[in-house]
Order: structure tokens, then sequence, then C-alpha cells
């Protein structure tokens, strides 16, 4: 693959699971947030690393996981464009 050409797929997937992680904690703030203790969501909001916990013990896994993931592949692709 030509530089440029991993440049852009590398910036496009920065953009995509950056996109993918907030809209994934912004769904669990608003999923805690209308489940009580409301507390959760706040602390969630300020916290990011608490919104996957809270969203796995309120039964919300696919959020947890997409959650997990976009998280993990965006660290793995901001690593490998730092090459």
């Amino acid at each position: 693959m030509q530089p440029m050409m991993r440049d852009a797929a590398l910036v496009l997937a920065l953009v995509v699971l950056f996109a993918t992680s907030v809209t994934a904690h912004v769904a669990i703030v608003a999923g805690l947030a209308v489940r009580p203790p409301r507390w959760r969501a706040a602390a969630a909001f300020a916290l990011p690393l608490l919104a996957p916990i809270f969203a796995f013990s309120e039964r919300m896994k696919v959020r947890g996981v997409i959650w997990c993931v976009a998280v993990v592949a965006y660290g793995i692709t901001l690593a490998l464009s730092m090459k």
C-alpha cells in the first residue's frame, strides 16, 4: 500500500472509530439517565471508563461491547498511525 493511501485509511479508521466510541458513550449515558440511580449517568459522563462498567451492570451489554471494541480498536489504530 502506498504511504498516502495508508495514511488516508488510518485517518478514516480513526475518525470512524472515534465517532463510534463517542456515540456508544452517549448512548450508555442516555440509558443510564433513565434508570435509577441517575447519578451513574453523571459519573459515567465525567469518568468515561465507568460507562462500560455501568452498562454491563444495567444489562446494556451490546452498548458496553461496542464501547469497548471501539475504544480498543481506536487505540490500536492510533498506535499504528504513529509509526
